[in-house]
Formats: structure tokens, C-alpha cells, sequence
């Protein structure tokens, strides 16, 4: 890097160095995206690991917020994302119902892993139906057609 002086040897410099406050910023912008993505993955939501099943059929339903089912592969319960065993289940479900306005009908969005057999499934919507709930739909992924 050249260096202008004015007067000689013993003159002072007076332009400003940023090579150090330079190294200070990318410093400092290193740390921060390092925080940043560190704080983004320790607020990551809980997730229900469920493998859906595909339909060319499938679509998206646009009505009131329906219940939501999930039976992962363990057969374990989730509604509305919370884990909640059958007898609660039906205690839970038989309250939205009731609450339910004359005329309304309350749906229920059931997603099931691939890996849970039929009949739990079966019996499950024959169990939301029993306790008043009689429009079940069950979620998929879109298939590609080829």
C-alpha cells in the first residue's frame, strides 16, 4: 500500500486505516449470523413425524377450522397437535360438538402414517362419528400423475 507524506519523514498521517474496522464488521457480522441460525433452530416448533399417503384426487378444504387427528407410527393420538389418548379423545371431541351452533357441522382432518394399518383408522372414524362428528376427511399428499 503506498503511503502519501507531505512534509518528510516526521510529518503525521492523517488518513484514516479501515482495514481494522473492516475486520471488526466481518468479525461481528460472523458472530451474528451464527446466533441468529442457533436461536432460529432452538425456537423450531415441534414437528409430528407422520409419512403421508399420496391420491391424485386429493384437495384442500376451505371451510371453519376443522379437528385435527394425527396417528403417527406408533398409533399414538394428536389433536389439534397435542398428544391426548381415545378416552380423552372422545370426552374432547363430544364438547366441540355441543359447542357446535345449530346448523354448523364440525369436520375433522385426520392424518395417519402410511405405516398405521387400516382397521385403526377405521376405528377411529368410526369413532369421530359415533361421537357426533360426521364429516371426516383424510389427509394426503398430492400424487404426480404420470
Amino acid at each position: 500500500m503506498a503511503m502519501k507524506t507531505a512534509g518528510g519523514a516526521d510529518a503525521l498521517v492523517t488518513d484514516i486505516n479501515v482495514t481494522p474496522l473492516v475486520d471488526i464488521m466481518l468479525v461481528l457480522l460472523i458472530i451474528f449470523m451464527l446466533t441468529s441460525s442457533a436461536v432460529a433452530a432452538a425456537k423450531k416448533p415441534d414437528v409430528i413425524d407422520v409419512d403421508l399417503p399420496t391420491a391424485a384426487s386429493s384437495a384442500t378444504v376451505e371451510e371453519s377450522p376443522p379437528v385435527s387427528l394425527v396417528i403417527n407410527k406408533t398409533r399414538q393420538l394428536f389433536l389439534d397437535g397435542k398428544a391426548i389418548t381415545r378416552a380423552a379423545l372422545k370426552t374432547e371431541v363430544s364438547a366441540r360438538v355441543a359447542r357446535q351452533p345449530k346448523g354448523v357441522a364440525l369436520t375433522a382432518v385426520l392424518s395417519s402414517d402410511r405405516g398405521v394399518d387400516h382397521g385403526t383408522v377405521v376405528g377411529l372414524i368410526d369413532g369421530l362419528r359415533t361421537w357426533g362428528i360426521k364429516d371426516v376427511a383424510i389427509n394426503t399428499k398430492a400424487q404426480d400423475i404420470e
